[in-house]
């Protein structure tokens, strides 16, 4: 039986200083050069997942920005991907400017993927998430609206104060043509409003993986509500102990936490070939 290993990244795989544990790396890495079909889904990019997970020998692809892409993580080859539609697009591109609301535009533009924020529109959270992405070469900043709506879009992100950004969730939630994650971002007091394409999901990405693969089982695990969907469809689900509560309540067990890197010691303890 061939079976998957699955799991998120920040607040499950990753430490709270966003990096991977030495006991973690040794102890996946040992498996996988023994057979263990080990990877990721995640709300990075796979830049930015890349550079936390450099250390892993994944060679499996991975599941990036909430399930956009299906991603080779060595060549950087899209194996699938879901962006807006044109009108989608423009749909969005209108509603953010007549509401004064400037995300961060994740899109693909003349040929190269690109992240775009608008010049004079940072706040407290957003310019600590653009620090931590300094040397980025997809980073630009526009001087206008039309600039940082540009190319093929597939992913908007709001940051900013919870109340802010509830009613830009309320508003695409309720779209069937738009998939909205809000919540809090788990490093820092700001909220994270992302908006992505409706076939969009670690759920819809992680069953075309499992096709790609030819698997039979799927093992996965998380630590936030957006990993109830993947949780649903997989074989087995763990939740590491920091948690939220939602998804505890899904999960077939409830693992040590990811200071005390639950997901390699429940792997070391439970894979077998």
């Amino acid at each position: 039986m061939k079976t998957l290993y699955l799991s998120d990244l920040d607040g499950t795989l990753l430490q709270r200083d966003e990096q991977l544990s030495d006991f973690t790396v040794k102890t996946i890495n040992r498996l996988i050069e023994k057979g263990m079909m080990f990877s990721y889904a995640t709300a990075r990019s796979l830049s930015s997942a890349s550079k936390v997970t450099g250390r892993l020998d994944i060679r499996l692809p991975v599941i990036i920005n909430n399930g956009v892409f299906i991603k080779d993580p060595i060549t950087g080859e899209n194996l699938s991907a879901v962006t807006f539609s044109e009108e989608e697009r423009a749909f969005a591109k209108e509603w953010f400017k007549k509401h004064g609301i400037f995300p961060i535009v994740y899109a693909f533009d003349g040929g190269a993927e690109r992240v775009t924020y608008l010049k004079g529109s940072e706040n407290e959270g957003k310019r600590h998430y653009l620090s931590s992405r300094k040397g980025d070469k997809r980073f630009r900043q526009a001087e206008n609206t039309d600039e940082l709506f540009r190319g093929e879009v597939y992913y908007y992100t709001c940051i900013g104060e919870k109340e802010e950004l509830a009613p830009v969730f309320e508003h695409f939630a309720k779209d069937k043509r738009f998939r909205c994650v809000f919540q809090q971002e788990i490093y820092r007091p700001e909220y994270w409003c992302e908006i992505m394409p409706a076939g969009a999901s670690k759920a819809t990405a992680l069953q075309r993986l499992k096709e790609m693969l030819n698997c039979d089982k799927i093992i996965t695990f998380g630590d936030s509500a957006n990993d109830i969907p993947m949780f649903e469809v997989s074989d087995e689900c763990y939740a590491v102990e920091n948690a939220v509560p939602e998804l505890k309540e899904v999960a077939d067990a409830v693992i040590l936490s990811n200071t005390e890197d639950g997901v390699a010691r429940w792997l070391c303890e439970n894979f077998k070939l």
